[in-house]
């Protein structure tokens, strides 16, 4: 593989910002027309995602309320006749390359295996995929515990599915199969051990809804979420304590619970009762299991309190959520427990760290009104504690993968 500065653009005919397109979409555009010369094949982009509660959980088979962000990944590409892969970054000027099969757990490393790493997982899958030239841009935040990374890979196999007809895109079972492809790519060839959850909600997402995905059984129900029109909203705060899931600390909180699980004799913590936890010897497997079965439960009653309109209810699971992955998980930090304080401090219904942990953002179920003197007290918070300023802003339920150009 090689790695070099991005190559200086060559003269073309740019197009000028579309408005009916995101952001990150015209910059793809208009970055791969000025490295390859013309127009991409396809414009394809990919959600972040928050997620509402249910921590953790997807790889124990258990349940998650995520939403998908309307910031997004893009990827502008066009397929080649060799097997040459091809990858410009415009966020970080990088480009790198490498022929499809030379792709292998650690090769090539850092932001490229994402990318590398799906077209090999669709070509293991046996589908008809060859190189490519992909241009990418973002506004997905990275290291925020916003699933950057899920955005990515979402938006080259949406890419690829367009780019080889591979006709995956049309309908959810074959979202699934793109959503496979990219959790081994970070599974396999980048060596995040991530659960699923972060893939699958960029791929199958539906504006205006949250997902209950039940990793028992793979299954997705959309549950309406409309905060608005109840004054409330969801505040995101970018602790800027960016985080990495390919270290240590992801992969060892997995195989806690898997020796958790091993220990209770059940296949995994899904099928643990609190009861059978409680009896758990080891106190340490006793809190990381305890955490996943609460929190699945956890997830069950924030389903049923959206679908009552009960926030206050919400917002205490929110909070429960927090102090479990505080105290049980030990995923928090100090940036995270300062958010949550700070905006429960100011008004906040319930806060709580979002993603993997150990850095990243947390969120708050705020009310509308009061989101600058929310945002002002974490702000203050931040300053006070001597942590570098954090990025706030409101998350909305947007779409999922799809086409943009």
């Amino acid at each position: 593989m090689t790695s070099t500065p991005g190559i200086p653009a060559t003269p073309a005919s740019i197009p000028h910002r579309d408005p009916a397109l995101p952001a990150p979409a015209t910059a793809a555009l208009q970055g791969f027309i000025r490295r390859i010369g013309h127009s991409p094949a396809v414009v394809a982009v990919s959600p972040g995602r928050v997620n509402l509660i249910g921590e953790h959980t997807d790889y124990n088979a258990g349940l998650c309320l995520p939403f998908a962000l309307t910031q997004t990944t893009a990827a502008a590409a066009s397929p080649r006749e060799d097997l040459e892969v091809r990858i410009w970054s415009l966020d970080i000027d990088r480009h790198a390359s490498i022929a499809l099969p030379d792709v292998a757990p650690g090769k090539p490393r850092g932001w490229a295996g994402y990318v590398a790493g799906t077209l090999w997982a669709l070509a293991q899958a046996e589908h008809p995929v060859r190189g490519m030239d992909i241009v990418i841009s973002s506004d997905v935040p990275v290291g925020a515990g916003l699933s950057s990374s899920a955005a990515l890979e979402g938006s080259v196999a949406v890419a690829a599915d367009t780019a080889f007809s591979l006709g995956l895109l049309h309908d959810d079972d074959g979202r699934r199969a793109l959503a496979l492809a990219c959790r081994r790519a970070e599974n396999e060839i980048v060596g995040a051990p991530t659960g699923g959850m972060d893939q699958t909600a960029s791929l199958l997402a539906r504006q205006g809804h949250a997902l209950e995905l039940d990793f028992r059984d793979d299954s997705v129900r959309y549950v309406p979420f409309d905060l608005a029109s109840h004054g409330l909203e969801i505040l995101v705060i970018d602790t800027r304590a960016h985080h990495s899931l390919a270290d240590g600390q992801y992969g060892r909180r997995r195989s806690e619970c898997e020796q958790a699980a091993a220990a209770l004799g059940v296949q995994t913590l899904r099928e643990a009762s609190q009861e059978q936890v409680d009896g758990l010897a080891d106190p340490l497997l006793r809190r990381r299991a305890g955490h996943v079965v609460s929190e699945i439960g956890r997830v069950e009653a924030a389903v049923e309190a959206l679908e009552r309109d009960d926030f206050s209810e919400l917002g205490r699971l929110i909070d429960a959520s927090h102090a479990s992955l505080r105290d049980d998980y030990e995923v928090s930090c100090a940036e995270l427990d300062v958010a949550c304080e700070a905006a429960l401090s100011a008004g906040a219904l319930g806060a709580r760290m979002t993603g993997g942990g150990f850095g990243g953002s947390a969120i708050a179920l705020i009310p509308t009104e009061r989101r600058a003197v929310i945002t002002e007290a974490v702000a203050h918070a931040f300053a006070a504690a001597g942590f570098e300023a954090p990025h706030v802003f409101v998350a909305t339920a947007g779409a999922g993968a799809r086409v943009a150009g």
